[in-house]
């Protein structure tokens, strides 16, 4: 099987954050609305650390969990230790990453499409991702609180 074709789906705020303390330090039910449209029915690939901040497993998704533990499992887990095991492991014409930061900086140079929240804020948080350079807009939904936007290659 060739490559599939990989889409980063992230939120992102104003000032960068995408996340404080474990968890997105915003409730926009629209963008975990949209989240569930764009993953479902493909594997979804994370770090460990976005895997234990989900409320559990999410329903029509594969959970494929890169970590430098090699002797972490959970249920549902199914744990790799690098880009190309992922991409190996999920033998899908699509998957999804989504995170965090560093997983996304290592999908960043295989990705196709970003499937980005823009969130109209500027929370406090511990984790960041610059702006994405590069990428051609191709659609825009705006909101009072956020946009969607799709960025490609």
């Amino acid at each position: 099987m060739s490559r599939p074709h990989i889409t980063l789906v992230v939120a992102r705020a104003a000032n960068g954050v995408i996340g404080r303390d474990g968890t997105m330090p915003w409730h926009i039910p629209a963008d975990l609305k949209r989240f569930k449209a764009l993953t479902t029915g493909a594997p979804m690939i994370m770090g460990r650390k976005t895997f234990e901040s989900l409320p559990g497993l999410l329903p029509g998704r594969r959970h494929i969990v890169l970590t430098r533990d090699a002797g972490w499992s959970a249920p549902g887990a199914e744990p790799v230790a690098d880009v190309a095991a992922a991409l190996a492991l999920a033998a899908s014409a699509r998957v999804s990453v989504v995170g965090g930061a560093e997983i996304y900086r290592l999908f960043l140079p295989l990705t196709d499409r970003i499937e980005l929240t823009e969130v109209h804020q500027a929370p406090d948080g511990d984790t960041t991702l610059p702006a994405f350079t590069g990428w051609r807009e191709v659609a825009r939904e705006d909101f009072d609180t956020h946009s969607f936007v799709t960025l490609e290659r």
